[in-house]
This record gives C-alpha cells, structure tokens and sequence, in this order.
C-alpha cells in the first residue's frame, strides 16, 4: 500500500515519527509533544510510510506504537482543520484527504500482517483512541485516560466509532461517544479497549516483553492467523468455519507447521523458516 502525498504542513524541528527497531521489534514513537501527538497530515503520512517499510522489511517482526509527552495521541491537529476553512471550499478537499487518510492508515494496522501494539503512556482520545482501538494488542500505564469528545465540540467521533465499536461492547462505545467522557485506564481494561494496565515505570518493559515473546513464534503462523482472526469476524457462523478450516489445512501443510509439531513431539525448541 503506497502512502498518499504529503501536503504542506508547518515546518518541524525535529522528526514527527521516531523508529527504531529493537531484536525484531519496531518501536514506532509519535514524537509531536507540541500538538500533542496530533494525527495531523504529515503525522498520518509518515505512519504509512513507516507501515510499508515494516511490511517489507523482513527483520520486523513485531511493532510497537508509543509516544513521547503526556499525550499519547489527542486525534487530529484541530488548528489544522481550523487553517483549512480558509479554502475556497471552507475546507471540503482538505477534509475528505484527511480522513480518507487518517481511515487508510487505521486500515494498514488492521491489515498489516505483523503484530501491532499499542504502549500507551498519557491521553488518548477521538483519533487517539481510534489509533489505540486499531492496534492488535494495547497496554497503558495506570494514568492513561481515553475518550472519544468529539460530541463536546460538535463533531461526532464517526471515524473513531468504526475501530472503537469493534473492540468493545456496542454499550459501553455509544456511553464513550455520546457522553464524550474520559474513562481511566483500568475501566478501559474491563470494556475491552484495551488488553492490560502497568504501574507506568514498567509500562516499555512490559511491553517489550510481550513483543519479544510474539517475535520469537513463526512470522508465517502469525500472518496466517492475523488475518484469519479479522477475516473470520466478519462472516457468519458457518462460513466462518469453512474459511478457518480452509486456513488451517493450508497451515498443516506449512514447513512451519511440520517443524513445530515436530518439535513438540521431540520436546526440543523449534527452529522456524517462517515458511
């Protein structure tokens, strides 16, 4: 998937996006302290960059997404949108880019046959919150806060409603949206949003931990079985079961399969081709 150009944006003095990779993890950190880590064009732009660099690269196995400041992500750049109805078109073509994007790269995380997880540090709220629902797996320290506010300000979390809706029971996502209240950490643990809380000074190990542990399973296994996981959601009972049977049959058939079966058979650890 190539990312959409990038429009003009205010000049930075230092990268949006930091990456760096850690014994297969890569550490993708929103690094806008500014703007609060604000998915503004250029932030979205260079996460889809960022996205099908670790898609083809094959030294990535697993990526984490953090931030640095007390914000993990406070959605989109608003002074951005503010600028753009200064246009001839009160913003139209500036406003249906941005949430085209902002829907593509959602869709990357979805989609991206590596695991994602959210390390989330600070505030995540409207498209923050949509980043956080996105992501595979999600773990906050025990300050983190979400909302979804955009009813605060006239302006219903729709977009975000699509990831948020997905992850967690469709009550507790219309109480987040149409309230536009904060929730902490450990409430959004029990609705599903996210997986686990962390005291805040062992939230990076923790994670890193868990990323670490994905990274040493088969690359193969874990494309094949994400992308069954999201498949089989959206299809009836039955047709479900045919789709996941076709995957596991073709996953029996994998030199990864064989290796690993084979491995515990032999009580001995596997050594994987990710074939």
């Amino acid at each position: 998937m190539s990312a959409p150009q990038q429009t003009a944006t205010e000049p930075t003095a230092q990268p949006l996006l930091h990456s760096e990779l850690v014994e297969g993890t890569l550490r993708l950190t929103l690094n806008d302290e500014k703007r609060r880590n604000a998915l503004s064009v250029a932030m979205l732009n260079e996460l889809a960059v960022a996205l099908d660099a670790a898609d083809e690269n094959p030294a990535v196995r697993v990526i984490v997404i953090a931030a640095h400041g007390p914000a993990f992500c406070a959605g989109h750049d608003l002074k951005e949108i503010t600028a753009a109805r200064q246009q001839t078109d009160k913003g139209l073509s500036d406003f249906n880019h941005l949430i085209k994007l902002c829907a593509t790269v959602m869709q990357q995380l979805v989609n991206h046959p590596k695991p994602v997880i959210a390390e989330v540090a600070g505030v995540a709220t409207a498209a923050g919150c949509q980043l956080v629902a996105s992501c595979d797996l999600a773990i906050a320290a025990e300050g983190a806060r979400f909302a979804t506010p955009g009813v605060n300000i006239g302006l219903f979390c729709s977009t975000p409603m699509v990831a948020l809706s997905r992850v967690v029971h469709r009550k507790h996502a219309m109480e987040m949206l149409l309230t536009g209240d904060m929730i902490s950490a450990p409430r959004a643990e029990q609705m599903g949003l996210i997986n686990h809380v962390v005291p805040a000074e062992q939230l990076t190990a923790e994670v890193m931990a868990l990323a670490s542990q994905i990274a040493s399973k088969s690359m193969m296994t874990l494309e094949v079985g994400k992308r069954a996981f999201y498949e089989q959601l959206i299809k009836p009972l039955d047709e479900a079961y045919l789709y996941t049977s076709g995957v596991m049959v073709n996953n029996l058939l994998a030199a990864d399969a064989q290796e690993g079966i084979g491995a515990f058979i032999d009580k001995r650890d596997p050594l994987w081709s990710d074939q």
